[in-house]
């Protein structure tokens, strides 16, 4: 009888320890498992490199305008994208294959202050230009070099950075010292 009730205790044993071993096993199963699913989730959320203008593209969110400082008359106006707060502002228009001409990008900065942009991840060729808090243009920053670290500074404190296509400034005689007039057309 002894020897039964040492075997029904060592099978008892084993059974509690293949549970033990079965247990463990699931949780490091269901942990992977679930590495797993988040990282394919990260990486399907992630912006491919063929589908950048699918995820960047051009959103309108106001209008602004150049005025001629001896004139006061405008030289043009284009539709602008906002970008005011620390992410829109340092996403600028990285990863873009291109703008329309009348499209241009507003960076808006709490206060007047020397700025510096450059254009990593920037595949279209910008004019910057630089405006103070009193909407006067004090920098122009022709032909910017795409997909460069290098720095294209304000020469005098902005509140106001506006990107448009290379030769835009040209084009509609932008220069130092003409203001802008902008409004914001969508609420965020």
């Amino acid at each position: 009888m002894q020897k039964n009730t040492k075997n029904q205790s060592k099978s008892s044993t084993v059974k509690k320890v293949e549970t033990k071993n079965i247990s463990g096993s699931m949780k490091i199963i269901g942990a992977v498992l679930l590495a797993a699913i988040i990282v394919f989730l990260i990486l399907t959320n992630l912006p491919k490199k063929h589908e950048s203008n699918k995820e960047f593209m051009f959103r309108k969110d106001g209008e602004l305008t150049f005025i001629d400082s001896a004139s006061n008359a405008a030289k043009t106006k284009i539709d602008i994208q906002i970008a005011d707060n620390d992410f829109d502002r340092e996403l600028g228009l990285m990863f873009r294959k291109s703008m329309e001409e009348n499209q241009g990008m507003l960076f808006i900065f709490p206060t007047d202050t020397t700025q510096d942009f450059w254009m990593r991840n920037t595949y279209i060729p910008l004019d910057m230009i630089f405006v103070n808090s009193k909407d006067r243009i004090v920098t122009i920053q022709h032909a910017t070099k795409t997909l460069s670290d290098q720095t294209y500074a304000s020469t005098a404190p902005a509140m106001y950075v506006i990107e448009v296509s290379l030769g835009f400034t040209d084009k509609y005689k932008i220069k130092v010292g003409d203001k802008i007039s902008w409004q914001r057309t969508v609420q965020n």
